[in-house]
């Protein structure tokens, strides 16, 4: 497992990303320093802009190469990874407001599917086989951005976020679509993706989404048809790359 040096920046200030020139957010700067990396300089700033509908989503980040292939994951919520939420699910519809064991497979089922099982186990991270080859944290309340070792590779790859919100319903994704799954249930509608590929000419990135997950958790199927999607697609306004070479 990858070892790495965390330093906490709370509530800092990063320009809004749009066109026109807003005032400053508050932000949360997590910066992560990889102790393999060579060159200490060669950083990747990722800052995530909040949406109109962003409300405490679950989220991972992670990297590919130009084939799609899974190489790492950079960040994923806590809740998760750990397969632990701060309400515990009891049954399929009942939660306790107590910190607990939560298995929500339609949360991020692309991303899942990608790096593979867990201990040779499971796709779904369980507090018997959470996913540690990463870092983990707390979704952030505001606006923030992340940076972390790593870009030392000569030849262009990819980097994406998968991103979801439970009960995020609309008038095509309704409570009563798949009756009998109580995954799709927690979640209403899919996970989107983003992803952007990187390349060594250029220094600043934006991430656009490219489909949305399994809405019932059972496979790792990108769909590309994004058209019934509503507010799920204003959870983040902006993701925004930076490469320090």
């Amino acid at each position: 497992m990858k070892r790495y040096i965390l330093v906490l920046f709370s509530f800092i200030s990063v320009y809004a990303f749009n066109h026109c020139k807003a005032p400053e957010k508050a932000t949360e700067s997590i910066v992560i320093k990889n102790t393999n990396i060579d060159n200490e300089s060669a950083k990747i700033s990722i800052s995530l802009v909040k949406g109109e509908y962003y409300n405490h989503p679950t989220f991972v980040i992670w990297k590919e190469d130009m084939n799609e292939k899974y190489v790492e994951t950079i960040f994923v919520t806590k809740s998760y990874a750990s397969g632990i939420y701060g309400y515990e699910m009891v049954g399929d519809s009942v939660w306790r407001s107590v910190s607990g064991k939560s298995i929500q497979p339609a949360a991020l089922p692309y991303w899942t599917y990608k790096k593979g099982k867990i201990n040779g186990k499971t796709y779904v991270p369980t507090p018997d086989n959470p996913f540690v080859d990463g870092y983990t944290g707390a979704t952030p309340k505001q606006n923030f951005k992340f940076e972390t070792g790593g870009n030392t590779a000569k030849d262009s790859y990819r980097i994406l976020l998968e991103i979801n919100q439970t009960a995020d319903w609309n008038n095509y994704w309704t409570n009563n679509k798949y009756p009998d799954n109580p995954a799709y249930k927690h979640s209403a509608q899919p996970s989107i993706i983003y992803a952007v590929s990187i390349n060594n000419a250029d220094s600043v990135f934006y991430m656009n989404p490219i489909g949305h997950g399994d809405p019932k958790g059972e496979t790792g199927k990108l769909y590309t048809d994004l058209s019934t999607l509503t507010t799920v697609k204003e959870i983040l306004e902006s993701v925004k790359i930076v490469i320090n070479r």
